[in-house]
């Protein structure tokens, strides 16, 4: 490819709204162009990142077994009503209504349409296992969509839908799956990390994230830096710090504080540690004994610690869903307003979970009911009763490993998932097919997404500079570009740059040839913004000696090379980017 034949219109300054740095890099580079919010024109230099991308995935997942087939953007409502997530998806589908009046949605994920399909060709076992794929656009329509490729409404993603006679060989499609994006991630040249995680709105019984660490991922993954072990914060089982209750050795005392409706105020006003205090929740959830009524719940965390919300709706009478309480549920329930609450003598009864940490606190101080007052020396069995116990807060760092060490944290962004999801669509949508015996069973299926466009956005987070993009080498969207200095002006730079990006081309090096006789600083700019690996500069002067320059973009130090061995170190330099 040669430069003056090519789309390049880079930029000085990034856009106002662009937050973070592959959303700014990305346009300065003419990579992406915004449409609408959230919803972006891949331009060329970007589409050929997706490109290799994608190739990448491809090849892996055909390796896997997997089967690519190409499913509609555009989907029957019908469908969706029929797996019951019409209703439950929410506001992130996209509703929409043809000219006759019926229904559709813009497709966020593709169970629905998959499982159609299955069950009409599908019959036999003799066909299983199945796993088809497509890489698709996809729309969700979110709230505040930002970030550029990282949380935009219209992006590209790869999603898989494995078929399975039984569970454990539907196990072994899960596995499969899970090997065959290690060693995507692994191509791709990203550092990441494969984490247990909540199965969301898409449902099942078990669910990985891939998550690329990066400084700026919305993510927070919880690891063991001596084991395997890792998962999302969401899932991460948070152990109880306190493993003996103490005996009670303080009265229980009502102590005035004034104008302290937080933990951390509290805490500061008696001269106490903050992990001595009990913070409060109050949630309120339907009542299934009583329709249009609802049932109070009291949560208490210790005060240094925060409430996982993943978690809480996992409760048993909480799965069905639940709200923060309002402040008129609050002040009947507990005879004051939020910021003085707490599990000693509520104005009516409520449901009290404890986590596990603070249900081994002894001495404790919380809210008193009573609006400028908390309790201190708080005791369970001696002031209140014992209490449910539960799991209800987020691991912080340092927290200890049930299976030694501690645990760390780091964040991530989530550009891959895989679920086993059972029978949970395939029940729904009837998709079964004759066993062995002759008789009908119901599928097990597992789905397995990528986000093609998040990748690059992730890929960016983890690798730039003051300076630009650093790109991996394997989605680079070129390997190599030769700068020459003077095209317009020597003869001598022309045939030397010429017949070094030839010679890299038929080497099938995916090299660009800069021959748009800009001047150095702007030629060196542009291409250290947009990420090139690796920069060959020919001037006439280190053509007079004999030589070339070689840079390397990730690292910046630039060598000088004989330049009638500049192919061979060019290669032998890109085969230690791989």
């Amino acid at each position: 490819m040669r430069a003056s034949n090519y789309h390049i219109n880079t930029l000085k300054e990034a856009p106002s709204e662009a937050e973070v740095a592959s959303h700014q890099l990305m346009t300065r580079a003419g990579m992406i162009r915004k449409v609408a919010g959230g919803i972006y024109t891949y331009m060329p230099m970007g589409l050929k990142v997706l490109r290799k991308i994608e190739n990448i995935v491809r090849q892996e997942m055909d390796a896997a077994g997997a089967i690519e087939l190409l499913m509609p953007v555009v989907q029957p409502a019908e469908l969706w009503m029929e797996s019951g997530r019409w209703e439950q998806y929410g506001p992130e589908l996209l509703r929409i209504k043809d000219r006759h009046g019926r229904d559709f949605v813009l497709q966020p994920t593709s169970e629905e349409v998959i499982t159609d399909i299955v069950r009409n060709e599908i019959h036999s076992w003799r066909q299983l296992p199945r796993n088809f794929y497509h890489i698709q656009t996809k729309f969700r329509d979110e709230r505040r969509p930002r970030f550029g490729l990282m949380r935009g409404r219209e992006f590209t993603m790869k999603d898989a839908y494995s078929f399975d006679r039984d569970e454990a060989s539907a196990q072994s499609s899960y596995d499969a799956m899970y090997d065959a994006y290690t060693r995507i991630f692994q191509r791709l040249g990203l550092e990441f990390r494969a984490v247990a995680a909540d199965t969301g709105s898409i449902g099942g019984s078990r669910s990985h994230e891939f998550q690329v660490i990066a400084d700026t991922g919305e993510d927070l993954i919880v690891y063991n830096p001596d084991t395997q072990y890792a998962a999302n914060i969401e899932l991460a089982d948070a152990p109880g710090l306190i493993q003996h209750r103490a005996e009670a050795t303080q009265p229980l005392q009502k102590t005035a504080t004034p104008n302290a409706s937080k933990c951390e105020l509290v805490a500061e006003l008696l001269g106490v540690p903050l992990d001595r205090t009990v913070k409060s929740i109050v949630l309120a959830a339907d009542d299934p004994d009583a329709p249009g009524q609802s049932r109070i719940w009291l949560l208490l965390v210790r005060g240094d610690h925060e409430l996982n919300e993943v978690k809480v709706g996992k409760l048993p009478g909480l799965e069905q869903g639940y709200r923060l309480a309002t402040e008129d549920e609050i002040k009947s329930a507990f005879g004051c307003p939020p910021g003085y609450l707490g599990p000693v003598q509520t104005a009516r009864p409520v449901q009290i979970v404890a986590d596990r940490t603070v249900a081994n606190m002894s001495d404790f101080i919380c809210g008193a009911n009573d609006e400028g007052f908390h309790l201190t020396g708080v005791n369970w069995g001696r002031d209140l009763p014992e209490p449910a116990v539960a799991d209800l807060r987020n691991v912080v760092a340092g927290d200890p490993d049930p299976q030694g060490g501690r645990l760390a944290i780091q964040r991530g962004i989530e550009v891959g998932h895989i679920f086993f999801l059972g029978d949970k669509y395939s029940k729904a949508l009837n998709a079964t097919y004759l066993d062995t015996d002759g008789k009908p069973a119901v599928l097990q299926m597992g789905c397995y997404g990528i986000g093609i466009s998040r990748i690059s956005a992730a890929a960016i987070e983890q690798n730039h500079d003051d300076k630009g993009i650093v790109w991996p080498r394997a989605i680079a969207p070129f390997e190599v570009v030769v700068c020459p200095m003077g095209w317009s002006k020597s003869e001598t730079v022309r045939n030397a740059a010429e017949t070094l990006y030839e010679q890299l081309r038929q080497e099938g090096v995916d090299v660009i040839l800069d021959d748009r006789d800009a001047r150095p600083g702007v030629m060196f700019a542009d291409w250290e913004l947009i990420g090139v690996p690796l920069r060959v500069t020919v001037g006439e002067r280190g053509l007079n000696e004999g030589i070339v320059e070689l840079q390397q973009r990730s690292t910046g130090q630039t060598e000088k090379i004989p330049a009638d061995s500049a192919l061979s170190q060019v290669l032998e330099r890109l085969k230690s980017l791989a």
